[in-house]
This record gives C-alpha cells, structure tokens and sequence, in this order.
C-alpha cells in the first residue's frame, strides 16, 4: 500500500489551507515540524514526499483529518505507524491514543462533512458544529458488501435488469448517495442469480454483476476510497465470465483509473492499449466505442506522468476511432462514458492541463457545448476540468464560476474531495475572487 502522487498532492493543499487558516508562514510551521519554509513550500506544493513521522507531525501540528479529506492510504498508513510506536495497551478502536492525542481530540474540528472544512481549516463559529452534513462517503455501504456480504434472493433476470438501469440512471444524474445506498442490494441479487443459474440467463448476470461493480468502482474512485481496488477486480473477473466485450472493457476502464490513482500509470496505459487493440477489432460497433474511451483514459493516464508523446498519440488514435463509428450510434449507447467529438474534446483538456499546458487546452473547452455531453455527470466532470484548466493558469474567479457551473448541474459532485481542495485553495488565495468562501460554505466547507 503506498501514497499515491495525488494523495500527497492533497495532503499539500490541505497543509497550505490549514496553515493560511492560522495564519502561520511557511517557516513558523516549518519550526514547529522540523522543516525549512522552502521544504513546507514543496511539501504544500506535492513535489517533497516526507517520511511517515514527518506526515505524523505535520497532521499533529495541524489537527488534520485524514479520512474526512479523503487520504484513506496515508490515514491507514499513519494508523499503523502510530500503533507501532505506541506503548502497550496505547491502542482504543484502532487509533492511537495517548494524553496529547487526546486532548487535540477533544480540540479538533473535524466531525462529518464538515470534517472536510475543519481539514482545511476553514472557521466555523463554535454554534454551527451541531448542525453538521453526512460524511460525503457514498461508497461507504460497499465495504459491508465486499466483507460482509447479505444474503440475497436471485431475483428474476428482468427485474435485475431494471435495477441495473435504474442504478446507471442515479450515476448519470450524479445521486451518488442514493447510488451507493441501494448497490450493495443490487449486486448481491445479480450474484446470487449467476450462481443459480446456467445458460444465457448466466452470461447476462455475470454482466449485470460485472457492471454493477463498475459503478462501485466509479463512486470509490470519486471519494478517494481505497474500496477501488476490490471493487474493480470484482468486476474484471465479472465480466470476463459475461463474454461481452463492451463490459470487459468497461471494467478495464476503472480497473486502469485505480491502477493510475494508486501509482502505476505506465502499467494503466498497457492494459488501455491492449484492451483498446482487441476491441477495435470487434464487429459490434459497441465494442469499438469502448475502444474508443479506452484510449482516452490511457491518453489522459500517460499526461499524469508526464508521457507527452503517448498523451497526444493516444488522443490521435482515440479521435480517428470516434470518427469510425458508425452515423446515428444512438448518443448514450455506453455505460458510463460516451465515445464522442464532445468527449474527445473534453478529454484533451483534461490531457493538457496535467501536462502542463492548460493554455492549449482553453480552446477545446470554448468549443464544448454541455449539451453535446448527455448526462450530468459528464457535464460536472467538464465543469471540473475546466476549473483545473482555470485554476492551472492563475484565473481564480474563472475557476470559481467553473466550480459553481458543477454545483448547478451536479450538487454531489461539488462536494468531492478534489472539488473542496480547489474551493478552499480559492478562499486562501492571496486574492480570493468574489464569493469564493460563499461557495465554500455551501458545498460544506465551512459553516
């Protein structure tokens, strides 16, 4: 298990907030934590990755809540590290406990969704902590699932069918919450019916199964839940057993996003290109639609590390698959991502700001119509990435009108870790643009 590029990235901006919040410089929290301004300036800044006692003191100085800001590894990791520097019979509920810990416990102002607002270190006057929101978790019922799974009557093929649908529908229109409740139900119904069942019927639960953990994968990727992993294996295997295509290549689409996430974009991009490979070559235009968002994602993947040349090929290649397809593929014939100019599109901006190069990316959002991307969820991630796009060019009220285009369309959306972690970068901005810790209150970052 290790800390992934992106969580240290987190872990930086959270320590800039928290420390801006008190008012500290760099080099009054390098004092208290052992370090120099310009090693808080890169550790804030995600290119100094400190050492497991050093993150521990940091969090310490900070009263940092890990979990609340999503950081599910680097919490684990700490948890582990703690218990093995602390004295027998240190250990209460899997933390370590000791009189100092305690008392920053009882002084520390994370609690539920706020938490994430208090991880951040945005003030909220002492009234408003009884009226938290709920931990923005929607995949927290999922482990209950995986671990402890229920027990569950095959349903008949139709019916799982519906509430497959139904689930996709609470995916696209961004109901997170609602998705994450009722998931656990539909895959233990999916599951008990490919065990009962032969044939057809089989193959179809297998696939129904398959993608009814491709949505779990979907949502523990969108909350930083390490549950990805689990999830996303489930549903390779799932679907290598439906024999669809499309579906395997759905399930390799979250499996490499996980893969990515956790520190192995090179491998990612393999399993893309080679997925993408074997289904360009299928006749049913299904399938080669997927190929199409495969090289996407392996485009998008190959800019997080930096792969210039395999990031622009891939976008080339995914472009000319678009345009293979067939006229009048009906418009939300996939899964979860569509195979289209818009998303192309859609994707180079995202492609180009982890490259560095967000300027090159300005022009493919201007050229985006939201329409063209027909569901909520796709809109909210084009509301995100251009406020990556925005933010990555110094434009903070840009990225701020971004962000509140993705609350608009996508409330669930806006409450992601990520999303936070560029709204109270906004409000801790030297110059925060207008209504930025407006914004921040409402999607629970401060009361």
């Amino acid at each position: 298990m290790a800390i992934t590029a992106e969580e240290y990235r987190l872990f930086g901006a959270a320590v800039r907030a928290a420390r801006a919040a008190r008012r500290w410089n760099q080099a009054q929290l390098g004092a208290k934590c052992g370090y120099s301004a310009s090693a808080v300036s890169r550790i804030e800044a995600g290119l100094m990755h400190p050492t497991l006692e050093s993150l521990d003191r940091i969090a310490t100085v900070l009263t940092l809540d890990l979990v609340a800001l999503g950081l599910h590894t680097l919490a684990r990791l700490l948890t582990a590290h703690r218990a093995r520097r602390a004295p027998s019979g240190a250990m209460v509920a899997g933390r370590v406990m000791d009189e100092e810990d305690d008392v920053m416990r009882r002084r520390t102002l994370f609690t539920g969704v706020a938490a994430v607002s208090a991880a951040l270190a945005l003030p909220r006057p002492a009234q408003a902590q009884a009226h938290e929101l709920a931990p923005y978790d929607p995949a927290g019922d999922l482990e209950r699932l995986l671990f402890t799974p229920p027990a569950a009557v095959a349903l008949p093929l139709t019916e799982i069918q519906g509430e497959l649908a139904a689930a996709r529908t609470r995916f696209t229109t961004a109901r997170y919450q609602e998705l994450g409740t009722g998931l656990p139900a539909l895959i233990s119904a999916a599951e008990a019916l490919r065990i009962t069942s032969a044939g057809r019927t089989r193959d179809v639960a297998h696939a129904v199964t398959a993608r009814g953990y491709v949505l779990a994968t979907e949502l523990a990727a969108k909350s930083h839940n390490d549950l990805a992993w689990a999830t996303a294996d489930r549903a390779l295997q799932a679907a290598h057993l439906s024999g669809d295509p499309a579906v395997v290549g759905e399930a390799v689409r979250v499996l490499a996003i996980t893969m990515r996430r956790a520190g192995r974009p090179a491998a990612a991009v393999d399993l893309l290109r080679h997925t993408a490979g074997d289904l360009d070559a299928q006749p049913d235009p299904a399938g080669r639609a997927v190929a199409a968002t495969l090289l996407m994602t392996a485009a998008y993947t190959a800019a997080c590390s930096h792969d210039a040349t395999s990031a622009h090929d891939l976008m080339t290649g995914a472009a000319e698959a678009v345009d293979r397809l067939p006229v009048g593929l009906p418009p939300q014939s996939l899964f979860t991502v569509d195979a289209t100019r818009a998303q192309v599109d859609l994707y180079q901006v995202g492609v180009h700001t982890a490259l560095g190069t967000p300027d090159l990316g300005v022009p493919y959002a201007a050229r985006i119509d939201p329409a063209a991307l027909p569901t909520a969820e796709r809109r909210a991630r084009l509301g995100t990435d251009t406020a990556r796009m925005w933010r990555a060019l110094g434009e903070g009220p840009r990225t701020l009108a971004a962000l509140r285009y993705v609350e608009s369309i996508a409330p669930e959306e806006a409450r992601r870790p990520a999303l936070r972690t560029m709204a109270a970068e906004l409000v801790y901005a030297p110059m925060p643009p207008a209504g930025a810790r407006e914004f921040a209150r409402r999607i629970g970052l401060a009361s």
